[in-house]
């Protein structure tokens, strides 16, 4: 087979003195006789062209990947059945794996498939918190306090894309753009970090077809934790079967027009069979396995401006945006999107809201004080002052930079917060220990395992947070190295 000359082998020369790399100066100097191209030049920059679609098109497809793949390892896992809603009953643990999940509540999620049921219905307990998204991670609403019912709970009416007619009254009605849509519920834990009065609130939600609400299907509620449900896109030419599949699947959207041109010259059209040959098969391999390292490149090597809470710290804004659809006064902030897509899952109004005491945050941090990146083998301290301004709880959690799911670490959960049992310094701060081993000194209620050869980044969730983050007068310490 024909030697792909493509993108993945340029070496870059160093930043302080940029050079052309060489592999741009072979492109530039591909033979063009008379102003046309050999034959040599044709498939050689027609490959090269291929190859830049196929990582741009994993860029741009990553919101909706992220939650396909969710759902194929749910069902794979649980079953298949907008009436099928497991439920983390036990929390969340490193087993489950699925991006940046958070170990200190109690998770629910379920997936509508409205070209096969029709417009469907949810009954929402009261006092629920949750969002419902489209398949392209465009929210469709928050539901819950937040959201219409503004915690009394009721019915929500969720309509096809291509719905036509009227809709009944005495729903809250919302239209989605895609035929599937996430449904996901959170809830905090009771006394004693007890998980029973937040299942049997979410247990009380009902899924059905609007055609069968006078006989709607029984529900089942499986128990998520501890299963070794997969929920996590591949890395590889994976990707594409993956997005193939979803295409097939999906309403299709005029606004997607030009990006389906795009993936249609790599071989995915919606109503037409998925079948590269050897040639495309090595074009799509080089194309999804670049095009996720660009990305992770984007989120953890200081491409993204503005993103850091405090200047003198490494703490990053996970979702550095004021609009969820990534929408700015005359573009679409596309690299925001990958940055949040390549970590993360599930997007709401309410996740940037800046509302004392409402809603939550994430600083997010992936290098030590010394602008490092965090790394298994080595031990740190971090020192998070009094009063963290949290008004319900906050937590620390670590994820596996390869994967962005939890860092299976061995502890039961690779979180640890204020809901915990922690020692306390006399000032009221807190010193927080990471590292392969305990550190000397270190109480191990402070203590999270980190695991050498793998990477690692955290996720600091404030809910109800306070004033004195939104004024910076509390900032926590960055990751400290112990020798």
């Amino acid at each position: 087979m024909r030697k792909l000359l493509l993108s993945a082998a340029i070496t870059i020369a160093p930043l302080a003195a940029f050079a052309e790399p060489e592999h741009w100066t072979q492109l530039r100097n591909m033979p063009f006789p008379e102003n046309y191209p050999t034959q040599e030049s044709v498939e050689v920059l027609h490959d090269e062209m291929l190859f830049h679609r196929a990582t741009q098109v994993v860029q741009w497809s990553l919101p909706a990947m992220t939650v396909w793949a969710m759902k194929k390892g749910s069902e794979a896992e649980f079953g298949e059945g907008s009436n099928v809603f497991p439920i983390w009953k036990d929390r969340l643990s490193a087993e489950t794996l699925v991006s940046t999940p958070n170990s200190d509540l109690v998770y629910g999620m379920g997936y509508l498939d409205l070209q096969k049921d029709g417009p469907t219905v949810i009954e929402v307990p009261p006092k629920l918190q949750g969002i419902l998204d489209d398949f392209w991670h465009r929210p469709l609403t928050d539901v819950g306090f937040v959201g219409p019912d503004k915690g009394e709970g009721g019915k929500y009416l969720i309509l096809p894309p291509d719905f036509e007619g009227e809709a009944p009254e005495g729903y809250f009605t919302f239209t989605s753009q895609t035929y599937n849509v996430f449904v996901f519920w959170r809830a905090f834990l009771g006394e004693n970090r007890s998980t029973d009065e937040a299942v049997a609130l979410m247990e009380q939600t009902r899924i059905y077809p609007l055609s069968q609400k006078d006989n709607p299907p029984d529900m089942v509620f499986p128990n998520g934790s501890g299963r070794p449900a997969n929920m996590l896109y591949p890395k590889d030419f994976r990707y594409f079967e993956g997005l193939a599949d979803f295409v097939q699947n999906e309403f299709v959207d005029p606004e997607d027009a030009a990006m389906r041109g795009l993936m249609a010259s790599l071989g995915i059209v919606k109503g037409e069979p998925f079948s590269p040959d050897d040639r495309m098969k090595a074009i799509l391999s080089a194309g999804a396995e670049v095009g996720m390292k660009m990305s992770h490149a984007l989120r953890f090597g200081d491409k993204l401006p503005n993103t850091k809470y405090w200047e003198d710290r490494n703490w990053h804004n996970v979702l550095n945006v004021l609009d969820v659809g990534f929408n700015e006064d005359t573009f679409r902030n596309i690299d925001a999107q990958i940055g949040m897509f390549i970590i993360a899952y599930s997007i709401s109004p309410a996740m940037v809201m800046n509302m004392v005491g409402a809603g939550s945050k994430y600083p997010f941090a992936y290098k030590d004080a010394d602008g490092n990146y965090l790394v298994g083998g080595t031990s740190y301290r971090l020192h998070l002052p009094a009063d963290v301004p949290a008004q319900n709880f906050w937590s620390v959690t670590l994820y596996d930079a390869e994967t962005a799911s939890g860092l299976q670490n061995g502890q039961p959960y690779p979180s640890i917060g204020s809901n915990d049992d922690l020692t306390y310094n006399a000032d009221g701060s807190v010193d927080l220990f990471f590292g392969p081993d305990l550190p000397a000194d270190a109480p191990e209620s402070n203590f999270l395992r980190t695991v050498p050869g793998k990477g690692w980044f955290t996720l600091m969730r404030l809910y109800s947070p306070g004033e004195a983050f939104f004024d910076k007068s509390w900032r926590p310490g960055d990751f400290e190295k112990i020798d």
